[in-house]
């Protein structure tokens, strides 16, 4: 059954409520730096200080295809550290919105900060104080809210006039498109202020989007128009309160995977609320978009995840998605704590894994054999069935970070990729549309090239990403790896 939407029951036990009597001291910055040289791929998680003006990039291989045209938009956290002081998880950096236009004439790079309470605080303080997934708070710390520690650091996408910079904890904040200058939160109804709105909403192929925001054992589900309006938002109960970074969705339905990753109190830092127990299987919950106590509950055995792929149903009723999934969360629990550090802790590869849905009532899974994260597929085809996954990989498990792009065609079972190299540290890359062939389909996204110490632009052909970019460019900054992003086509750009 749905409930009545209650802010209070939703923030009661979230962030502000934890962060009571639990300040301790923040983590040093620069502990690799006392021993050995920091490792070349630390220019990954490397400090930006300030906004990057606009400037052009230089062409390094190719041409831009003819058919592409607009902004790749992307979101990452970008500075860790301030005067002795850190963030102690990768997952709490400020975020730092990137757009990289493709022009007629030109193309060029340009990001700026999100301007959110907690990068506002630790800038006049001089130091981090503010608490986050993986992070203490420190002395000075002010939290009222939610959106106090909102780092804004995760995702971006368009919505009406905007672009929406995204965190799973908090409300979006809104964003000039030509400027990257930030509106402020979006509150899409007064009594829904600082209400959680995970950074992975799904957007059908009309535009509307759905997104969850979760709390414990509940969630609150959103519909917004294509424009970003608000349409609709209910709370609904979980069968468990597992941590979630990502969900998906069919024509129809909902699908929430609850991993037996559970939120048992509360606590901070958040990850610390959180206990494994792969005892209790994964579990997935399937809603009705129609009617929202309408549902359906899987049983499959244990993972933990963080991203998935979309999802479609077929004519039989069987729902089939993708994702990305580890045998335990230790990524989470310690292996990105210690990259702020310097430290590589090799764990558990996400495999990229297909999971069906059957009518009966039973769920399957079919694994692809290879590592792979940031699993992403044509927004054209947005509950629709497919067959391809475009996809990173590469992963050495001596490092962090991924080295290829490829796309697995689960029809034939084999991969089509290209490998960087172990002087590039590959980001996501997102599919965009040929303005003027509807048949093909682009790759764009970027690395950080170690060699040259400077982050570069990438198109691919979809259909042929082994035979190398179509086209390559050069920026004169290197800027640390970010999460997530989206193409707009035709959209002027910053």
């Amino acid at each position: 059954m749905t409930q009545p939407l209650d802010r209070r029951a939703i923030l009661v036990g979230g962030l502000a409520a934890a962060a009571a009597g639990l300040i301790s001291a923040p983590a040093t910055a620069g502990a690799a730096a006392s021993g050995p040289a920091p490792a070349d791929w630390m220019l990954g998680v490397a400090d930006v200080f300030d906004d990057i003006a606009r400037r052009q990039l230089r062409p390094i291989h190719g041409k831009v295809p003819a058919g592409l045209r607009g902004t790749l938009y992307r979101n990452g956290p970008a500075r860790f550290r301030r005067a002795g002081t850190a963030n102690g998880h990768w997952f709490d950096g400020d975020g730092l919105v990137r757009a990289w236009h493709i022009g007629d004439s030109e193309t060029r790079l340009a990001a700026r900060f999100v301007d959110t309470p907690k990068r506002r605080l630790e800038s006049r303080l001089g130091k981090m104080v503010m608490p986050g997934f993986g992070t203490p708070g420190g002395e000075g710390a002010a939290i009222a809210s939610n959106d106090d520690t909102n780092a804004a650091n995760t995702s971006v996408i368009k919505a009406g006039n905007d672009l929406l910079a995204l965190w799973e904890a908090g409300s979006p904040v809104a964003m000039d498109p030509d400027t990257l200058a930030t509106r402020g939160f979006r509150t899409f109804k007064p009594d829904l202020a600082h209400m959680p709105f995970l950074a992975h909403p799904r957007i059908e192929p009309d535009g509307r989007i759905w997104n969850l925001g979760l709390n414990g054992g509940s969630a609150v589900v959103w519909r917004l128009s294509a424009s970003g309006d608000f349409e609709a938002a209910q709370i609904v109960p979980l069968p468990r309160a597992s941590y979630l970074h990502d969900f998906t969705a069919t024509a129809r339905h909902l699908v929430i995977v609850l991993q037996p990753w559970i939120q048992d109190k509360f606590t901070l830092p958040f990850v610390d609320s959180l206990s494994w127990r792969p005892d209790l299987g994964t579990q997935v919950l399937v809603i009705g978009k129609a009617d929202l106590t309408k549902r359906r509950i899987y049983e499959l055995p244990t993972f933990s995840f963080f991203h998935l792929g979309d999802a479609w149903e077929e004519r039989d009723g069987t729902i089939r998605f993708d994702g990305c999934f580890e045998s335990d969360p230790a990524f989470g629990q310690r292996a990105a704590r210690e990259l702020i550090a310097g430290r590589f802790e090799a764990g558990p590869m996400p495999i990229l894994n297909m999971v069906a849905l059957h009518p009966d009532g039973k769920a399957s899974l079919t694994s692809s054999g290879i590592a792979a994260e940031f699993p992403r597929s044509d927004p054209r085809l947005a509950g629709l069935p497919r067959t391809q996954t475009v996809h990173v990989g590469g992963y050495s498990g001596t490092r962090p970070f991924a080295q290829s792009v490829g796309r697995w065609d689960w029809k034939t079972g084999k991969e089509d990729a290209f490998h960087f190299g172990a002087n590039h540290l590959v980001e996501e890359f997102v599919p965009a549309a040929d303005r003027h062939d509807s048949r093909r389909t682009w790759l764009i996204g970027s690395t950080v090239n170690l060699i040259a110490r400077a982050t570069e632009l990438h198109v691919f052909d979809a259909s042929h990403i082994a035979q190398g970019p179509v086209c390559t460019w050069r920026a004169d900054v290197a800027l640390p790896v970010s999460f997530h992003g989206t193409f707009i086509a035709g959209w002027r750009g910053s």
